[in-house]
């Protein structure tokens, strides 16, 4: 096995925003509860600017990062696709390319 801390560690931080901390939190539990990621944090409100459907808009938006493994990636995607009030909600992943031993196995463990 690889080592956990190196390169390539298998790991990745998806994020995805929504438009309440309720929502935000129901993302949250329902990946941690079907054991998707092992942690996801819910940092408080971004202001996005964006083009949707041809025009100029504003929102306040809640973003949710959180921890998996990359073999739970796909899982992860369809619980968000399916769960999200977003037409096209941000689902974007992005590797770890490195990360401490002990945090890293507990992502493992925790999303196994």
């Amino acid at each position: 096995m690889p080592d956990p801390a190196g390169p390539s560690t298998g790991f990745l931080t998806v994020m995805t925003t929504t438009d309440s901390e309720e929502k935000a939190q129901r993302l949250a539990r329902g990946a941690i509860e079907a054991r998707l990621a092992a942690c996801a944090q819910i940092s408080a409100p971004v202001t996005s600017v964006y083009r949707w459907d041809g025009a100029m808009e504003t929102s306040r938006e809640w973003q949710v990062l959180f921890k998996t493994a990359q073999a739970r990636y796909a899982e992860l995607e369809s619980y968000l696709l399916q769960t999200h009030d977003y037409e096209t909600p941000e689902i974007i992943a992005t590797p770890i390319t490195r990360g401490g031993a002990g945090y890293l196995s507990w992502i493992a463990e925790e999303t196994s």
